[in-house]
């Protein structure tokens, strides 16, 4: 087998380097969102604390990323638009939770290649998420 075709099999939970390092990059994200005036507009709607949104993160990711499937295990399906239509996402907030994921995932450490394969991936998602114009 080649390194190629190993690294492909292995699923990006694998490579992030299992629970703890979702873990961590989850709570980075939610530290920075907390912390830092770019990301105000996306801290405005997740409400006084952040810790149930870290444990939904965390235990969706999981899942999302190749491995144990703690959401769906304790909600269901995720179906992800209808449970975030409640908050308003314009352009704004997905280009924040976007800035803010990729700012946890720098740094995290996690590599380049993957990062920008989880980049594009979350992209898709949160441009998907959007329920407001602007």
């Amino acid at each position: 087998m080649s390194d190629t075709t190993a690294r492909e099999e292995t699923s990006a939970f694998e490579l992030l380097g299992g629970e703890p390092a979702v873990r961590a990059l989850v709570d980075r994200f939610y530290d920075l969102m907390d912390l830092e005036p770019a990301y105000a507009a996306l801290r405005s709607v997740h409400g006084s604390t952040l810790d149930d949104a870290r444990d939904k993160l965390f235990w969706f990711l999981c899942g999302w990323l190749g491995g144990p499937q703690h959401y769906v295990e304790r909600f269901g399906h995720p179906r992800l638009r209808a449970r975030h239509l409640p908050f308003p996402i314009g352009i704004r907030e997905r280009d924040q939770w976007l800035a803010c994921m990729s700012q946890a995932m720098r740094e995290r450490e996690v590599d380049p290649v993957l990062a920008e394969r989880l980049a594009q991936a979350f992209f898709g998602t949160a441009d998907w998420m959007r329920n407001k114009g602007g």
